[in-house]
């Protein structure tokens, strides 16, 4: 049985369309506080990241004995500023200003536990950059995305309407979309979940 720990429809969507079986469990977790936490220990995006995916992973696992539990996260930095998911249109608004015409970095981070015990992690990073876009169209692309804006680090989707926002991108798309797909599918192979 594989527990993803993760209420991101993109990771799950993901993992299916990949052929995983598996069922979704969110972990109550304070993110903003385990964040501000390490932002205080450390200026590393990719530990916080892998932190935070294992915090998930082993949070779930207490109530699935011998199940594998996969917990992820992902971090926007640009020049050693964290973002977060927008709270409000304002906020996107915002973030998509402070990213426009600079490069920034998502790291993506997946861990995999069973029993509360790490068994394996990656980590992959790809640098984004946005075009020097029209506020007329930074307008028009958050009236026409609406609410998805909301559900995504840096208030935009890559896979949809938020390509439009960039002039390049350096790096695997599935770490930006949350989730360093290929190598946990080799992981998942090597240990029996998948049919090598």
């Amino acid at each position: 049985m594989i527990v993803l720990a993760s209420g991101s429809a993109a990771r799950r969507v993901m993992l299916e369309a990949a052929g995983v079986s598996l069922t979704v469990e969110v972990a109550a977790l304070d993110e903003d506080s385990v964040k501000q936490g390490l932002r205080q220990q450390t200026n590393n995006p990719a530990r916080a990241a892998e932190t935070l995916a294992e915090l998930k992973a082993v949070r779930v696992s207490a109530r699935h004995r011998g199940a594998l539990v996969i917990g992820a996260d992902q971090m926007l930095d640009q020049e050693g500023e964290w973002f977060d998911k927008p709270a409000d249109p304002a906020a996107a608004r915002a973030q998509l200003i402070r990213l426009r015409h600079r490069t920034h970095r998502l790291t993506s981070a997946v861990v995999a536990v069973r029993d509360g015990r790490r068994l394996w992690y990656h980590t992959d990073s790809a640098l984004l950059t946005m075009r020097n876009f029209s506020d007329a169209f930074l307008d028009g692309y958050l009236e026409t995305a609406g609410d998805a804006v909301l559900g995504a680090v840096g208030a935009y989707q890559l896979e949809g309407l938020g390509a439009q926002l960039f002039l390049s991108v350096d790096g695997d798309f599935f770490t930006i979309l949350g989730l360093p797909l290929l190598p946990l599918l080799d992981f998942l192979r090597e240990n029996g979940e998948l049919i090598p």
